[in-house]
């Protein structure tokens, strides 16, 4: 019983130390190309580096965490050809989401989908809490597809995208065509046109994609991080 119980506790402290990186990951306070090191990791968590250790092979297995040469473990960073496939899968999946939420939201869910984006129209120019919104928008899209798997797998689109560093809302209009595409993919739904709500969903994430291509070619260079 003990040894069992042993067990659980150790499995108990590496799902805390995973959390606790994941969120750290994807607040940005771990940064892509941040160096991790189990000593210090142990000493901020305040518990033995073997959990650590376990949450950092799990975050590894996920690709959000990379071994860099004989450097050690660090905050995987993107290159182009990795964001690319992100956006290609991101376009399938809420393209799918928006499909299904056309098919499935509820009364409520909708009217929420819809004070969501009044919330972020009112914050036009606001660009750190536009994206902040805009993030809610997408959650409450994939919530209202009503599908399990999707969700999941959004969720682990989600922590990778956090790699990406500063918000696409930085480039000059960005924030204003994103809302007109919210606009568009939040009809179909209260139309509950699944066909269009895809349609909708994918020339945004598109839009988006082509967004980050110029951030990653130096747009916006001179520019500081949202």
């Amino acid at each position: 019983m003990a040894t069992q119980s042993s067990k659980k506790s150790q499995s108990s402290r590496a799902e805390h130390a995973y959390q606790q990186l994941l969120n750290a990951i994807v607040s940005g306070e771990l940064k892509p190309g941040s160096r991790i090191r189990e000593v210090e990791l142990a000493e901020w968590l305040k518990i033995s580096r073997t959990p650590v250790r376990e949450a950092v092979r799990r975050l590894e297995s996920e690709g959000l965490i990379c071994l860099v040469g004989h450097k050690g473990m660090a905050v995987a960073e993107l290159d182009y050809q990795a964001v690319i496939e992100l956006y290609q899968m991101r376009e399938v999946l809420e393209a799918a989401a928006a499909s299904l939420a056309a098919k499935h939201a509820s009364e409520p869910e909708i009217f929420s989908l819809r004070e969501i984006f009044n919330q972020e129209k009112q914050q036009s120019g606001n660009v750190a809490i536009q994206a902040e919104i805009n993030r809610a928008f997408h959650n409450a899209i994939y919530h209202a597809a009503h599908n399990r798997y999707l969700l999941k797998s959004l969720s682990s689109l989600r922590d990778a995208m956090a790699l990406l560093g500063s918000t696409t809302y930085t480039l000059p209009s960005r924030s204003e065509t994103a809302l007109a595409e919210h606009q568009r993919i939040l009809e179909a739904i209260e139309k509950g046109d699944s066909v269009a709500a895809e349609q909708a969903a994918r020339d945004h994430i598109r839009q988006a994609q082509q967004a980050r291509i110029r951030i990653l070619t130096g747009e916006l260079s001179n520019q500081p991080p949202a």
